[in-house]
């Protein structure tokens, strides 16, 4: 393993001013799941490891109904899954983050990181792109917020900037809102998703989002269209899982085939959109 220098900032601003430094050449280290198998498989090879573990704040979770649920960026998804708010107001998250991998993981894991990973399968992706969640990101030069359909633009690819972090996600807060998570794996536990999906019913809205079948996780735009505003019977209910095979763009991996995922497609849309309706 090369050898890299070790960071432990106290502060944003100490984080950010390290990143803008090493650019390209830094990583970020936060539950480290991820960075460590990579570094220990020699797949990547720093000049320098930041490790924001340490800055206080990061780690918490909260919620009021004005701001909604914001999870910072060293929450882990343990904390997520265990957290009352997050459990009274989007218990489809709490499942999300309570699949991923074994209780070791999850004590070890982030939310942020999952995202920030840029996975398509990534199991807290579609939850929080069916809740219109937004990245909170923060350098030197100061804060901005990214819809979190728009922060991952492909495989391992974000829109964050070499001297950026993210600090958190936040989430808004709709009274009365339905959700149902899924995911499909080869094992029940500790597996990875072959492929999940979120649909959320917010009044007369639907929104429904999927992971495993594109290159990112996916909204189905022109499958929300078909629905918002209309009684869900079974016939559309039909047409809207159909609908929804036609907006993914799965590939044949290890995992399943194309169309087995196109398949499974239809059938969490439609199991989805029951359960909610």
């Amino acid at each position: 393993m090369k050898e890299f220098d070790y960071y432990q900032p106290k502060t944003i601003a100490e984080a950010s001013e390290l990143r803008a430094r090493y650019g390209k050449a830094a990583v970020l280290l936060n539950g480290g799941t991820d960075v460590v198998i990579q570094l220990r498989e020699k797949l990547i090879a720093p000049d320098a490891v930041i490790d924001i573990k340490h800055i206080p704040g990061l780690d918490q979770i909260t919620f009021d109904k004005q701001n909604g649920l914001v999870i910072g960026a060293c929450a882990t998804v343990a904390a997520i899954s265990a957290d009352e708010n997050v459990k009274k107001y989007y218990p489809f998250l709490a499942e999300a983050a309570e699949s991923i991998g074994s209780k070791q993981v999850r004590y070890r894991a982030t939310c942020i990181g999952n995202i920030v990973n840029a996975s398509p399968l990534c199991d807290t992706g579609t939850p929080l792109y069916a809740l219109n969640a937004v990245v909170l990101l923060e350098s030197a030069s100061g804060k901005r917020e990214v819809p979190i359909t728009e922060f991952i633009t492909f495989v391992r690819k974000t829109v964050l900037k070499e001297d950026e972090l993210v600090t958190a996600i936040r989430v808004p807060y709709v009274e009365g809102v339905k959700g149902v998570f899924t995911k499909v794996a080869r094992r029940k536990e500790v597996d990875l998703s072959t492929i999940c999906g979120t649909v959320v019913k917010d009044g007369n809205g639907f929104r429904i989002a999927l992971g495993a079948v594109a290159p990112t996780p996916v909204r189905l735009p022109k499958t929300e269209a078909l629905i918002s505003g209309k009684p869900l019977t079974d016939a559309l209910i039909d047409e809207a899982a159909k609908l929804a095979q036609t907006e993914v763009s799965p590939i044949d991996d290890v995992r399943a085939s194309k169309a087995y995922r196109l398949d499974v497609t239809e059938v969490i849309v439609k199991n989805g959109l029951r359960a909610v309706r």
